[in-house]
């Protein structure tokens, strides 16, 4: 996992600047309090799925709000160059993407995704179908969420945003800055690619 290149992002130490009192730099014309507005419009928008994304990668509650706290504190830090970006949503994600990457490296661990995931869904199999073999239900899941975290990056985040968060596509679009068409294509070769991984048949219309 690695920041988009196009959108490059530096760590920052705190205490670098003069701060108000929401972390946004002190004004003498009175926009920080505008400012903390349109940051706290955005957090409140995108919070519970960064959240959510947080968690299948680091596998609990509390790393999670680590990494998100962590990253709104580095929007919040920089956030009239934020405002500045051509898609604030996908600057912000990949902050995210990097405080996980940061968070991983830190902690020596892989992306929890195949726990975290693989998991819920199983469970959700076993409760909506009344399935016998719960063991080879597990075994399934495992499997293809190993097969998903082997995915190139943008198919891996295409299809844990869609699938395993059900999110809209218009909404992993703004994410990621891409076109919704190009979400799409994104999930046409993330299917081919895992249903070449796992030998089996892929259609167009297969959730």
């Amino acid at each position: 996992m690695h920041v988009d290149s196009e959108r490059p992002v530096v760590r920052v130490s705190p205490g670098a600047q003069d701060m108000g009192d929401r972390g946004l730099p002190v004004s003498p014309d009175g926009t920080v309090h505008r400012l903390a507005l349109t940051f706290d419009a955005f957090d409140a928008r995108h919070h519970t799925l960064w959240l959510r994304y947080a968690h299948t990668q680091v596998g609990s509650r509390a790393a999670a709000e680590t990494v998100v706290d962590a990253t709104c504190a580095r929007l919040l830090e920089h956030w009239p160059h934020v405002l500045a970006q051509e898609s604030v949503a996908r600057y912000a994600w990949a902050l995210l993407k990097e405080e996980v990457a940061w968070w991983l490296d830190d902690h020596a661990t892989e992306p929890a995704l195949v726990d975290t995931g693989a998991f819920h869904a199983a469970v959700r199999k076993l409760l909506n179908h009344e399935k016998h073999d719960q063991f080879d239900v597990l075994q399934r899941e495992i499997t293809l969420y190993r097969a998903i975290s082997r995915l190139p990056e943008r198919q891996y985040d295409v299809v844990v945003l869609r699938y395993a968060l059900q999110v809209p596509d218009e909404e992993v679009a703004e994410y990621m800055g891409i076109e919704v068409a190009t979400v799409r294509s994104h999930v046409r070769h993330a299917r081919r690619r895992l249903a070449k991984d796992l030998d089996v048949r892929a259609t167009e219309t297969e959730e």
